[in-house]
């Protein structure tokens, strides 16, 4: 019995040399290209983060065993990460970036009068404001509601909510932009962020931020040599 299809030819060496090499050039064409577009620093920062954030991860992990009690939930950094320069407004309609509080250890917190666990936890923050708000902390309680922006500020007033400063995001852009980094999965959001605008900790939901355990874990991050970090 014989096999009446055609034989296929095996390749000569010379042609699979020439499309290997033709391959390879394409490939570091593209990283080239992509190099070109980034930059070097950018492919070593996306493997590894900012370099400049690494202090940050090492007090997260100085400071995690207070993540318990009150603030068990709090995700502690374990990778470099230097937040987006979230822009907003402040209560007169100033346009304002957390770039503003460099230098200065922030609880960034995404609030909205429709979030009921978001209108609950804001007099606890307006509690942590009044306890340890000064030069070197502050909770930056950013409302994205879109619609009435009166409703937030009477909300504040009605609760007797006067610590907090009163900053705003009409279009919830400061939600897309920490959504887009993975630090925005619900409301409310909040996150720690040091003097350099790095990331501490993380924490998706509500938290009793005035109780003993906030206070303590907070101290701790703000001055980590005087808490005995």
């Amino acid at each position: 019995m014989t096999n009446d299809m055609p034989e296929t030819p095996a390749p000569r060496p010379a042609a699979t040399r020439r499309i290997l090499i033709a391959v390879g050039a394409v490939l570091i064409g593209a990283a080239i290209g992509f190099a070109g577009v980034y930059g070097f620093g950018g492919l070593k920062r996306g493997a590894g983060g900012d370099a400049a954030c690494a202090g940050a991860v090492e007090l997260a992990r100085k400071i995690g065993p207070l993540a318990h009690g009150e603030v068990a939930a709090l995700t502690m950094a374990t990778s470099p990460l230097r937040l987006p320069d979230l822009a907003f407004e402040d209560t007169e309609g100033k346009p304002r970036k957390l770039s503003d509080w460099r230098g200065k250890t922030v609880l960034v917190n995404l609030w909205a009068t429709w979030c009921v666990p978001c209108r609950k936890e804001m007099p606890a923050l307006d509690s942590l404001q009044t306890k340890l708000g000064g030069k070197d902390f502050e909770v930056v309680a950013i409302n994205i509601d879109t619609r009435d922006p009166e409703k937030p500020k009477n909300f504040l007033k009605e609760a007797n909510l006067t610590r907090l400063a009163y900053f705003s995001d009409a279009k919830a852009k400061v939600f897309q932009d920490l959504k887009g980094i993975g630090k925005a999965l619900g409301m409310p959001t909040s996150i720690l962020v040091d003097g350099q605008g790095c990331e501490i900790a993380n924490l998706a939901g509500p938290a009793e931020w005035a109780s003993d355990d906030a206070i303590k874990l907070i101290k701790a991050a703000v001055k980590p040599v005087a808490a005995g970090f």
